[in-house]
Order: C-alpha cells, then structure tokens, then sequence
C-alpha cells in the first residue's frame, strides 16, 4: 500500500504543475524533487526547477533520499545562492514553492515551532526557516503531508508559523483545494473512502460518495516515474 501512496501522491503533485513555471523545494523534500522532475518528463519540459542545493534544472545521475545532496547539482544549468529564492518570490516570480508542516489547519496555516502552548510546549519543533516569507509572496504554495490523521490536519495549529497562498494540499488520501471558507476536499484517492477522510481529518469536511475521486496514476505516468525515480525514493518520506 506505501508504494500505491507513493506512487498516488508523486503523481497528483505532478500534475499541478505547469509548463513554464519556476518551482522551488526545500529541504527534507524528496516528493516534490520526485514530482518537479516527474512533471518535466510527462508535461512540463519547460519548468525551471530550483532547489536547496543551489542549482537550476539540474540532471543528477540518481535521485538522493536527502533533497541537500551534492548530487543534486549535476547538470546544473546554473548556480544561485538561497536569498535569490526570496529575492526572486519577492519580485513575483516564483511561481510555486513547496512546504509542508507537522500541523495543517482549515486555513491552510502551518506549524513547524512549537505544538502546545508555545512558552510550554509537548513539543518544541524546529521552526519555518524561510517558509513564513515564501507563503507569503510566492504565487501559490503546494502543501504536503505523509500522514493524514487528525493530529496533523487540526481546526487550528497551535502556533502559526507560516500562512499565506496556499492553492492545494496533497495528502495519502485526498486532494484538498483552499477556498473562501478553508480548506475543503477537491478529490479523494482511489483506495480511500470518504467516511475515513472524514474520520482522519481534524476538522469537518464536506465529502461523501459524490465527492470526485482523484484519477489513479496512467501507465504512462508510472512508467515515466519509475524512470525518473528507479530506486524508490519517493518511499522515503513513509
């Protein structure tokens, strides 16, 4: 079933992407690095794919578990140092950035500092890095989240450490598209049910047997992801 998760989510985050585009992930991010390069090979040649790294459209030999790998700068087309993300979302040009959090809440607000009461925490997390300054001036924000219980996506996270343009949010068992009034279900995945997206979810969500159901991965597709990512990599994150 992890590798059908897998395989669902690399390709719904593949498919959101846009020929032309300029997308950026950060660290601890082999879904996105696996779906940005999925994307170039099915539909979108002409994506310009930054990451942490450093490099612009880079054509590693293999794709590493660690998305801060020096293999990720092989054939890279050019260099550029981290503030040129900023620079580049600032001056409204970076059209999708991908973050995640430990918390997701119906607005699309995320939590990576503290869960509890933040002076006291349970949990003391390891904060947003940039993630405050890309929501916020990036042209949307792809969301995702390995794990989908009602501990991750809460009615409110404990602390916001980033909120800003969120567009959609993957998850293992539903895409959820953010609209005027949340967070709310565009489409659940083939092997999912609507009673346990609603019984995995920490806030109430419309869904039911009417709710569209996300397009499993083509052949296609899957043979163009077991050609981009051989060795699995996209299995690391679960």
């Amino acid at each position: 079933m992890s590798l059908q998760i897998a395989d669902q989510m690399a390709v719904s985050l593949a498919r959101l992407l846009q020929n032309g585009e300029t997308v950026f992930h950060g660290v601890a991010s082999p879904l996105p690095m696996v779906a940005v390069l999925l994307a170039k090979k099915l539909h979108a040649p002409d994506l310009v794919y930054l990451n942490i790294t450093g490099s612009v459209d880079p054509q590693p030999e293999r794709l590493p578990e660690s998305t801060v790998d020096p293999v990720l700068l092989n054939g890279t087309a050019g260099f550029f140092e981290l503030q040129d993300v900023f620079d580049l979302a600032a001056r409204g040009r970076l059209d999708t950035a991908f973050l995640s959090g430990i918390q997701i809440d119906r607005r699309g607000c995320i939590n990576m500092s503290a869960v509890g009461p933040y002076e006291k925490p349970k949990v003391r997390l390891p904060g947003g890095a940039g993630s405050a300054f890309l929501m916020e001036t990036a042209r949307r924000v792809i969301l995702w989240r390995t794990k989908h219980d009602p501990r991750t996506f809460v009615e409110q996270v404990s602390f916001v450490t980033a909120c800003g343009r969120v567009d959609r949010v993957v998850t293992p068992l539903a895409v959820f598209r953010l609209g005027v009034e949340g967070l709310g279900v565009e489409s659940i995945h083939p092997y999912a049910d609507p009673a346990t997206v609603r019984r995995e979810t920490g806030f109430a969500v419309e869904v039911d047997e009417s709710t569209p159901v996300t397009p499993a991965p083509t052949e296609g597709e899957l043979a163009a992801l077991a050609a981009v990512d051989p060795e699995k990599v996209r299995l690391f994150e679960f």
